[in-house]
């Protein structure tokens, strides 16, 4: 077989044994990446520090709906109500919800105003694993409110969350 027909051929063995080559790489890298980390509680109170300006919330005044035991870790339905009148004097500016075992301890932002008629925001969240969820109210007169909730994550849903 002339150079030619080779090149036209398709692969040639060099190319072969440096995809080969490549291919062992990755896999050894892919085996020496660390697991994830996970946020711990701690880091979770410095970002609630963060979000209310360092300032202790009070408890009260939220309403966190989650389910005991979460069927589906990768879809959790998370409400968060706050009690408020939400006029101009009286409003929710933000609501945060926090993961202590998610790979990142903000799970979500909300960010509110006199016009919204209720302070409820409702979403989906992935878990990681069993966990307390924690959310957090910041009010228009810089006071804020926290609740918190352990949600157990079955193991067999803990591991199809996290292989999606």
């Amino acid at each position: 077989m002339s150079k030619e027909m080779r090149k036209t051929a398709g692969i040639g063995r060099r190319d072969l044994l440096r995809a080969a080559g490549l291919g062992a790489v990755a896999a050894t890298g892919a085996a020496m990446v660390p697991a994830q980390a996970l946020a711990s509680p701690e880091e979770v109170a410095m970002v609630v520090d963060e979000v209310t300006g360092g300032k202790k919330p009070a408890e009260g005044k939220i309403t966190l709906g989650l389910p005991d035991v979460a069927e589906n870790a990768a879809t959790v339905r998370t409400t968060v109500t706050v009690e408020s009148p939400m006029t101009d004097a009286d409003h929710v500016k933000s609501i945060h919800i926090f993961g202590e075992q998610n790979p990142n301890a903000t799970i979500a932002s909300f960010h509110l105003n006199p016009m919204v008629a209720k302070a409820e925001v409702s979403t989906r969240v992935r878990l990681a694993k069993t966990q307390n969820v924690v959310a957090v109210a910041v009010m228009s007169d810089g006071s804020s409110y926290i609740a918190k909730k352990e949600v157990k994550v079955k193991k067999k849903a803990a591991k199809k969350a996290a292989a999606k």
